[in-house]
Order: C-alpha cells, then structure tokens, then sequence
C-alpha cells in the first residue's frame, strides 16, 4: 500500500526523522490558511499524488506551464499556484499520458538547501536482508544513478540478529561527505528510519531528497513510503491512510474478493490459479506474440463467487480482446472453475475471444460444463496450445 508524501512524513515524525513544518489542504482557501500558519517567507506548494516525477511533470490544461511542486515567495503566490494545481491533472513520467487528477496539496516551509542527497531503505531479495542505500546524488532517479555510476550508491546490508547500530550509519554519513555536527544529525535520522521501517512493516522508503541545510541539519524534504500489504491487518492506523482515488478500480474491485489483480498494458486477460503459474502464463502469451493485459491469481480456494468476480474485472478493461483461463486444480476443482466461467460469461454477455485450459481435480467435469454451456468458448489441451489460439483468436477478430 502506498501512502501520499505529508502522510509518510507525518509517520517518519513520529519516530524523530527532521522534515519541514507542512499542512495538507484540499481546497484553495485551506491551502492560503495553512501558508498563513506556517509563516516564513518562503513557501512550497505540492501536489499530492501517488506518483514521483511531480515537480517536471507538467499539468494537461497547461502543458507548457509550471510542474507539480513549485517554491513562491508570498501567500499571494500560494494561492495563484494552489488554484492551478487543484483539480487538475497531473502527467509525470510514473503517471503515463493519462496523468493524476491533484485532490490535495503540501504547503511546506521552505528549506535552506546546502546540499541534496538520497537515502532509501528496502529489503534486498539478493541477500535476504533489509538494506539502506544512500547517494551523494540525491535529486536525481535512483535507477538512473544505478546504471549510470553504480559506485556512487552505498549500501548497508543489516543483519537481523543484530539490527542497525550507530556504525552502520557513521559509515553512510561518511560515505556522503558529511562533516561535524551533519554526522550526528545523519546518524540520529538513519536510526530513526530504520525504527519506522520495522516497526511499520514497510517494504519501501526513499527520501529523495535527503538534504543537508545551511545551519548543518539533515532532514527529510520528500518521503515515499510504501507498506507490506500482508502485515496491514497490525497497523489499522496505517490502513485508515489508504486513498482510494490514487488506486487502480479494476485493483480494488478484487480486493474485496481477495484477488490479487494487477493492470497492464496488454490485450489478453488473464485468469488463473497460483502465482507461478500465472507469470508463466504471462511469459507463454508473450512468446507466442501476445500482449497480457493483467496479472490475476484467484489463489487455490476460489469459489464460483470469485471466479465470477475474477471474470467481471478482466472484462471491465476495455483493452482487453482475448480472455485465457488457465487453471490447474489441485486444491481447486476444475469444475467449480467451470461454473464460474459460465456463469461469469453469461452475466456479462462475453463478447470477446475466450480459451480455457483445465487440468487436474474433476478435470473431466469442468470440460463437460462448459462444453454443454452452449458458449463460443475454446478449449485448449496444454499452456502452450492455449497461448496459441487466444492469440490467433484475438488477432483474428480484431
């Protein structure tokens, strides 16, 4: 789960990581409030979306104007940008053509910037550890940094049993170049990250930029914090900070079925049964010249219900041309699946392409329900010869 960045902000406070003074507001007035507030001479003004890139993206009714976080110099300026930014949408390059409507901005105060750096922290699958990176190139993407100059990216790997201690972050802060009085203030903000990493279940946190002020302080200007999914249910706090308008409909929609859906850009839908078995399936459409439009595993208990629902997400994409069903029943019945299918295919008037592959538990039922379904639907012998005529299936039609 993602979280907006005055809210990972709001949480990295809690555990004593230095971020500017900023209040969230909806609404063009609150916006000039929370400017008043706040005070200073300078102030900054961002929008607030699920996505990076915010300061070069640029809005879609004003291509050519300013990008998604500005610094202004007065209230009045605050309130010019804040009725610019609200209610429009926002392109980066994470958001695509399609962009983000803004809902809610940051007004913080300004930073006396000195120098910007970068610090994540992230379980690493390569060495089964937690691990914090940090850069002398903050500012900049990451995985550009990461292929261009790889050298430039520390890295510290935190065994479990014995967490992350001051050394850890002294050898960071040295790494960066910090001096004095920075090192202190460093090390106290790494070990407070590190605090909120595991007590939150987080899986991601990147603050980009990490910078060093005029009077020596290290503090947090940006946060992206991204959370466990799995460890949600501990942390209903967390969970209350979800914003629905930020996620995928087609996403939410199966999460009330406990689906595990995500879009793509593809054409041909994809339901099957087991997370291993629908990324092969994914690899076979694509190798076969096809495009998949989702990942979706409706896990090894569904049920007709959910195998229905499953059926309703897919065909409320518009993209999709094709449906493949690719079910091997081991704790599934490849009959239940069927009916689902049917079921699915009739509620929704299916009007696109649709191959099933079963295999395994009641095998033989599942074939014959929906042989006798009277449905246009195709039936297919292995993976491999189902990837073939869902792809000539759907190129045929288009």
């Amino acid at each position: 789960m993602n979280i907006h960045e005055y809210q990972g902000k709001q949480l990295l406070a809690k555990y004593g990581v230095s971020v500017p003074q900023g209040k969230v507001a909806f609404t063009v007035d609150e916006a000039v409030a929370a400017a008043e507030e706040l005070g200073g001479s300078v102030y900054v003004v961002k929008s607030q979306i699920h996505a990076g890139g915010r300061g070069a993206g640029r809005f879609q009714n004003n291509p050519d104007g300013k990008g998604g976080v500005r610094v202004v110099k007065s209230v009045d300026e605050v309130k010019e940008s804040a009725s610019e930014m609200l209610g429009h949408v926002l392109v980066t390059k994470q958001t695509g053509d399609a962009g983000k409507e803004v809902k809610r901005l940051y007004i913080e105060e300004g930073c006396d910037i000195a120098r910007e750096l970068y610090l994540g922290m992230l379980l690493d699958r390569e060495t089964s550890r937690l691990t914090m990176m940090a850069s002398t190139e903050g500012g900049m993407e990451i995985e550009e940094v990461a292929e261009a100059t790889p050298e430039k990216i520390l890295k510290v790997a935190i065994d479990p049993a014995v967490g992350f201690k001051g050394f850890h972050a002294r050898e960071l802060a040295f790494g960066l170049g910090l001096e004095g009085g920075q090192i202190k203030s460093a090390v106290k903000l790494m070990m407070a990250l590190y605090q909120a990493f595991v007590d939150l279940d987080l899986s991601l946190v990147e603050i980009n930029p990490l910078v060093v002020t005029g009077a020596g302080d290290v503090m947090a200007l940006d946060a992206k914090v991204n959370f466990d999914d799995n460890a949600l249910y501990r942390h209903a706090d967390v969970e209350d900070m979800r914003d629905e308008d930020e996620e995928d409909e087609k996403e939410l929609e199966a999460g009330k079925y406990d689906l595990n859906y995500i879009s793509l850009d593809g054409s041909i839908g994809c339901m099957v049964n087991g997370a291993g078995l629908a990324m092969a399936t994914m690899d076979i459409i694509k190798l076969v010249g096809g495009d998949p439009a989702n990942f979706l595993d409706v896990g090894g208990g569904a049920t007709a219900e959910k195998v229905t629902a499953a059926f309703k997400i897919i065909l409320s994409d518009p993209k999709v041309e094709g449906i493949l069903v690719n079910i091997f029943g081991g704790i599934m019945r490849c009959d239940i699946i069927a009916e689902g299918v049917v079921t699915a295919a009739r509620e929704v008037d299916l009007h696109v392409p649709l191959v099933v592959r079963l295999e395994g538990t009641n095998v033989e039922q599942g074939k014959q329900i929906l042989a006798d379904s009277g449905l246009p639907i195709l039936s297919a012998d292995d993976l491999g010869d189902a990837a073939e005529k869902i792809v000539k299936a759907v190129k045929e039609a288009a």
